[in-house]
């Protein structure tokens, strides 16, 4: 992040105060800040607190005269790498949601084309609430990066996701925004089939088998690869993510769907099997099965088909074949076990016993036949930019 321009606005929510420590973590990792203050903001830190630690003037007014005598909102909005809104409360997603420009931070971002960054701090309830999906999702397809923001306690006493993500997560997901990359454009013309998420088995028409995959790191590859000009073929999992720009989203339940999804978007030219897929399923039963005298019903587990062998091994098989592989003990030399049986080029591994489903960071190994490379902790966004870097690198 060294010399480069982060331009903060501190929405009005009770995490501003943690906008304090962004600055100040910001600042040590060499970039410049620039700060906006909302009136709502002002309500919870001062201009004094922010303009200390970033040691630059606060903005706060549409309507200063000195700075807008030469449209000064049109340059600040383009003079930065990066627009960070810190905390991105319910009313400030909506209003840039529907294009608002009412005060200086709204008429920041409609009047940018610097990549945003929001990062979502509220009560659950307004988090969950149908119009803040709508609104997340609407800015997302706009091409603004939105994190989820983190479960635990509210300020309120209530407990789930809203509130703001911890300063470290907030820092990696901007170098993931900053970080360059060798790929932009570098796959035009390659077909890439990317799976994602968990699939869930039917026990019967109320239950199934499921796992906790989030689907966020295979969509967020998705994503990478369509940014670096892949026509991408996204097979997802039952999860609930707004599908990437550029990306061909095909919707599945079952391990047995994901792999006719798979075998139907054949052939392709990378395939990065990120997903989840149930090792097992069960014949499932017409009805509800009750409770009953004799016990829990005998559950007769069936090998479900291996989606990533059969790519690996097929005659269709994709120039580069990427499985991902969750691990709770053992990860490298499970890992290096899969590559061979499965036919895949890497494995990506990583530990999953360390609460890596739906985090926004990761910790990931990439294993070849060449050995182990360790890529350390980072967010899912950057593993991916990662990723599409390396899978750009080989197929030059």
């Amino acid at each position: 992040m060294h010399g480069r321009t982060i331009l903060l606005i501190v929405g009005g929510g009770i995490a501003a105060f943690k906008a304090l420590e962004l600055v100040r973590a910001l600042r040590r990792a060499g970039a410049h800040v620039t700060p906006v203050l909302t009136e709502n903001g002002a309500r919870f830190v001062t201009a004094l607190s922010l303009s200390a630690l970033a040691e630059a003037p606060v903005r706060q007014s549409l309507w200063d005269l000195e700075a807008e005598a030469t449209m000064g909102h049109i340059q600040l909005s383009r003079a930065a790498d990066l627009i960070v809104v810190c905390p991105a409360t319910a009313n400030l997603l909506a209003r840039a949601a529907a294009g608002i420009a009412d005060d200086l931070a709204t008429t920041l971002l409609l009047a940018t084309d610097t990549p945003v960054l929001m990062v979502p701090a509220m009560n659950v309830r307004m988090w969950q609430h149908a119009a803040t999906r709508r609104n997340v999702a609407t800015l997302r397809g706009d091409g603004v990066t939105v994190l989820d923001p983190d479960e635990g306690e509210m300020a309120c006493g209530e407990y789930g996701p809203g509130r703001l993500p911890e300063t470290e997560a907030i820092l990696a997901a901007i170098a993931a925004q900053l970080a360059p990359t060798q790929a932009a454009r570098a796959l035009a013309g390659r077909h890439a089939l990317v799976t994602a998420g968990p699939t869930h088995e039917a026990i019967d028409p109320v239950r199934f088998i499921g796992n906790h995959s989030s689907g966020k790191q295979g969509f967020a590859i998705a994503a990478a690869l369509a940014a670096a000009g892949a026509r991408v073929t996204l097979v997802a999992g039952p999860v609930h993510l707004p599908t990437p720009g550029g990306v061909t989203r095909i919707d599945v339940v079952s391990a047995r769907e994901m792999a006719a999804a798979v075998d139907a978007a054949l052939p392709a030219d990378i395939a990065v099997m990120v997903a989840a897929v149930a090792d097992w399923r069960v014949e499932a039963a017409p009805a509800k099965l009750k409770k009953g005298g004799a016990g829990p019903p005998a559950l007769t587990l069936v090998e479900n088909p291996d989606i990533l062998a059969a790519v690996g091994h097929g005659p269709r098989r994709p120039r580069l074949v990427i499985g991902f592989a969750a691990e709770t003990g053992d990860l490298i030399a499970n890992a290096a076990a899969k590559l061979a049986k499965k036919g895949a080029d890497w494995i990506i591994a990583n530990d999953v016993s360390a609460g890596v489903f739906g985090a926004e960071s990761n910790h990931v190994h990439r294993v070849t036949a060449a050995g182990a490379e360790d890529w350390g902790p980072a967010a899912k966004d950057a593993v991916a930019a990662r990723l599409v870097d390396a899978i750009v690198e080989t197929l030059k």
